[in-house]
């Protein structure tokens, strides 16, 4: 078998209740590397000096102007001419940036979201993986997380979610989010069970990067 490289990492995007970031830990577990979702935040936060609760409230949103957000795509960290109109959403992005780069450049690891796959995109060792599924399984995976919502409630959580993300990630990129053309694999997280997937985006990243 082919060996992977001392430094690589598996970006993952992914809609809401898709069970992207299970993926993302269990590809992490089985290969004995870093996981980042959440501890991303934490860990940029830090390095930038920003507040964590800010940080986390403003996680893969697109800065708002005017109460509204920008409708279009600069690409990337397209801030610098809107001067002081615009709040520190950028900041936290440039940070989250620097942050992905430091990573990628010391460990292999696992990144879900946070445009991960467009921050990294000159880089050679990566494989970028985004994961969906039919909304009635988002649903279903969503209801069991949190208990207590009912179908419509999850529904309605997953679509407010996925344009959240969908406007983070168009406006930060000059991409479109969950467009095939973005990745090299997108997988329906229905189709088989996510340890299979998971042994799937392995040998996927053995062929393509190992050496």
């Amino acid at each position: 078998m082919k060996n992977l490289p001392d430094r690589y990492v598996i970006t993952i995007g992914r809609t809401f209740g898709s069970g992207g970031r299970a993926l993302g830990r269990l590809i992490s577990e089985r290969l004995g590397i870093s996981f980042y979702d959440k501890e991303l935040l934490v860990k940029a936060a830090q390095k930038a000096g920003y507040n964590l609760e800010y940080f986390e409230k403003n996680d893969e949103r697109a800065p708002r102007i005017v109460g509204a957000i920008i409708p279009f795509s600069m690409g990337f960290y397209p801030m610098s001419w809107l001067g002081d109109n615009v709040n520190t959403s950028d900041g936290i992005y440039k940070a989250q940036s620097d942050f992905i780069h430091e990573l990628a450049d010391s460990e292999p690891c696992v990144i879900v979201g946070r445009s991960a796959d467009y921050i990294l995109r000159d880089r050679p060792n990566v494989v970028n993986v985004f994961v969906h599924a039919p909304a009635t399984d988002c649903a279903k995976r969503i209801i069991e997380r949190l208990e207590s919502a009912t179908e419509a409630e999850a529904t309605a959580l997953a679509r407010k979610s996925n344009k959240l993300r969908a406007n983070f990630y168009n406006f930060y990129t000059d991409k479109r989010w969950g467009d095939a053309s973005s990745y090299h694999l997108c997988i329906d997280s229905s189709s088989m069970p996510l340890e299979e997937i998971a042994d799937f985006v392995i040998e996927y990243t053995r062929r393509k990067l190992g050496r």
